[in-house]
């Protein structure tokens, strides 16, 4: 099925970032999807857009290696009229193209100065119904912030919004972890690619030199100036090695003052040109490669399988490059020179070292980065249309699904709002379950009550939760025993036991999930299976509980003077399948309520509660729920409201 790729990227410095986007949108493009590459860097000539939309941005370029200053195409420091105009033009793109997918490459990982306007790009995107698919993409290796807030922030937004991270690399190599911490909630996102090949699309002309096969030590440093000091190094290295012609190519972004002052103290075994587009042919014919350690570089070496002299880019506590370099030189592929060390001497000692070496062996890399890439986005966007609209629906449940939003537009009309809560039950400790659930929590942006059980639960969750701002905790029984009689309903806290040991309880488990959950606890009683024994709520009300939740309509807003705010609509089977319930039954009931609301027949102040149990869901429940929720939220006749707000509990300090 052909979709509408919108891939967002802003390069600084080199143009390795654009570049490598540009490959990624050159195989959508081949794959037959439409693509539109909105690029907000300054021009780079030698990047090709192959059957590719280009969205020219306002052009942006940082102060060197100072990051935080960002100058216009003019060399001025960027205006805030410039950066509102990038950002609206990236938000027009997206409600106007309304695109299937949107990418964002670096952030929020990085590009922290830009963060406005990628803000402002997924805001529009969530905007739209159905919404895109938010992917984030990044290279093998990245600069993780020195503040631990920073890295949670990334995280936060990536949990809030994206649903999943396109990781150029191979994880088998060179894993993300090694430069980014991974914690247990990003580590489901992550999608590895394996390493986008530039060049694999590349029709290779043969070089037009003289040069006879392998004579030549070959030199580059990308697009812009930041690799003048290796090219300096070279010129001199190239005084000390006389019997070695020297190439040396130089960026488009390079001044041309600084491209004379190159070619002037150039000795006569030394050529200065510019950078070519068969820059691959070269390298593959090359005796020795001299270069940066940047990401496509070294994966055209690895291609080519050259011999390779690395001086990774060091400067403004850059450390991708070392450590991609460092990589390879333990790999026995590569000579690795620190920027610190650099000199002509150096230089000219590690390309003598590379020269005396076999060319190297092919590594066992994953290089068909644009095709997985490719392949993912189109699993994922495959994925979420089964999700959105499974392939075999009932007409029972399209008709459904139609009267839910009628409902929805009549309650609408009438200027009212229902609101909508949302509680899971039966949590004790973190899973992949849970963060699948907190993700979904963020994304559509209805908080979320768990229900755990005190005797069960331990640190390990409350850490867990600690880091969600969208979820709170209540009270979930004491240990979920049963113990109700054989052929009587489940009950933990039914008319079959003691009250005054059933009282106990009570006590042990506020207690408890106070000492667990802290302030993240509001401390709401759920008691196992819905059932509780009334008589049981004055206790609960002395003992310092602030509410009570059951399942189905209350028929009072209290229990004898307890707050009491209840679910209503449980997806799961339970009696039967233990998958997903018959969607059309489920939305009847749920259209009604919002009915009998709008009509005023119910309790118009109790909110519509959904009931989840995440630990048992399949991939049936989820996608129900994803589809629910964002067609609920969706609405402007729902309002999604907070476990504190309904309890108007305030956490003890």
């Amino acid at each position: 099925m052909k979709r509408h790729v919108l891939i967002a990227v802003t390069h600084l410095l080199g143009a390795g970032h654009l570049t490598r986007m540009a490959a990624l949108a050159r195989g959508l493009a081949r794959a037959g999807h439409h693509v539109t590459l909105a690029s907000g860097g300054m021009p780079a000539p030698l990047v090709r857009l192959d059957g590719v939309t280009l969205l020219q941005l306002p052009s942006l370029r940082s102060d060197g290696v100072d990051f935080r200053t960002l100058l216009d195409a003019e060399g001025n420091k960027a205006s805030p009229a410039l950066m509102q105009e990038r950002a609206e033009r990236l938000a027009k793109a997206v409600t106007e193209g309304r695109p299937d997918v949107v990418i964002t490459e670096l952030f929020p990982f990085g590009r922290r100065m830009l963060a406005a306007e990628f803000i402002r790009l997924i805001q529009a995107a969530r905007a739209l119904k159905p919404a895109p698919l938010l992917l984030a993409s990044v290279r093998d290796v990245l600069v993780a912030p020195a503040r631990a807030e920073r890295i949670a922030e990334a995280e936060a937004r990536l949990l809030a919004a994206y649903n999943g991270v396109l990781v150029h690399g191979d994880e088998a190599v060179l894993p993300l972890s090694a430069s980014w911490p991974e914690s247990d909630r990003l580590r489901p996102l992550l999608h590895y690619t394996g390493y986008v090949d530039e060049g694999a699309d590349r029709p290779q002309a043969p070089a037009t030199d003289a040069l006879p096969e392998g004579d030549f030590i070959l030199v580059s440093g990308g697009a812009s100036a930041a690799a003048m000091p290796l090219y300096r190094a070279t010129i001199a290295a190239a005084g000390l090695l006389p019997e070695h012609p020297f190439r040396l190519l130089i960026g488009q972004s390079v001044a041309p003052a600084l491209f004379d002052e190159l070619a002037m103290a150039a000795p006569a075994n030394c050529t200065i040109e510019r950078a070519r587009p068969d820059f691959r042919t070269l390298l593959a014919r090359c005796a020795a490669s001299v270069s940066l350690a940047g990401y496509n570089t070294v994966t055209d070496l690895i291609r080519t399988r050259a011999r390779a002299v690395l001086v990774p880019f060091e400067e403004g506590n850059e450390t991708e490059q070392r450590q991609r370099a460092e990589h390879l030189a333990a790999s026995g592929i590569a000579e690795l020179v620190p920027q610190a060390a650099l000199s002509g001497e150096r230089l000219a000692e590690a390309i003598a070292r590379a020269l005396s070496r076999p060319r190297p062996q092919a590594l066992a890399v994953a290089l068909d980065g644009v095709e997985r890439t490719t392949t993912i986005i189109e699993r994922l966007c495959a994925g979420r249309s089964r999700a959105a609209a499974p392939a075999i629906v009932s007409r029972d449940e399209n008709r459904a699904w139609a009267e839910l939003d009628e409902a929805l537009d009549v309650l609408a009309r009438t200027g009212r709002r229902v609101g909508l809560w949302w509680r899971d039950d039966d949590a004790v400790q973190p899973s992949q379950a849970l963060d699948r659930l907190l993700v979904l929590s963020a994304r559509t942006g209805v908080p979320v009550a768990i229900a755990a059980i005190p005797s069960q639960a331990g640190h390990d969750l409350a850490v867990r939760l600690a880091a969600a701002p969208q979820a709170s905790v209540f009270v979930h029984g004491f240990a979920h025993a049963n113990h109700a009689p054989a052929g009587e309903k489940k009950a933990e806290f039914g008319p079959h036991r003691d009250r005054a040991e059933m009282e106990r309880e009570l006590r042990s488990s506020l207690a408890m999930a106070r000492a667990i959950f802290g302030e993240k606890l509001v401390p709401v009683f759920v008691p196992p299976w819905n059932r509780c024994v009334p008589a049981l709520a004055p206790t609960l009300a002395h003992t310092g509980y602030a509410g009570l939740s059951l399942f189905g309509d209350r028929t009072a807003p209290d229990m004898a003077g307890l707050p009491l705010v209840n679910t209503h609509l449980d997806p799961i089977d339970w009696h039967g399948s233990r998958s997903l319930a018959e969607p059309a039954r489920l939305l009847a009931g749920l259209a009604e309520a919002i009915r009998r609301r709008a009509g005023g027949i119910a309790d118009a102040d109790e909110p519509i509660g959904l009931l989840t149990h995440h630990l048992v869901h399949d991939e049936a429940v989820w996608a129900f729920c994803e589809r629910l929720l964002t067609n609920l939220r969706n609405s402007s006749a729902v309002e999604p409201v907070s476990a504190l707000a309904l309890f108007g509990h305030t956490p003890r300090r």
